[in-house]
């Protein structure tokens, strides 16, 4: 995987999520704070990272996102779009 990093913009309904994927270790921050702290339920935990999974890049790849707009429901898709998009330009 190449060094740079991918920068994409994912929306659902009213919500918008910048996405932003480096090469690093797995971790994903959501508005400055950890996945688990952001998003309480493990439905939208588990609708971010099945793209991650379905290339093999779980774990390979950090992600930073910018979300605003909605619910948290939108944001998870919003941010799950975003980070299929970046997938595709790698």
């Amino acid at each position: 995987m190449a060094t740079t990093q991918k920068i994409t913009t994912g929306r659902r309904k009213v919500s918008v999520a910048r996405v932003r994927l480096v090469p690093g270790t797995g971790n994903i921050t959501v508005n400055g704070r950890a996945l688990d702290e952001y998003f309480g339920r493990e439905t939208s935990k588990m609708i971010l990272v099945e793209p991650l999974k379905l290339v093999d890049q779980m774990g390979k790849v950090d992600v930073f996102v910018n979300a605003n707009g909605g619910g948290l429901s939108g944001q998870a898709g919003a941010i799950r779009h975003g980070i299929s998009r970046a997938l595709v330009t790698m």
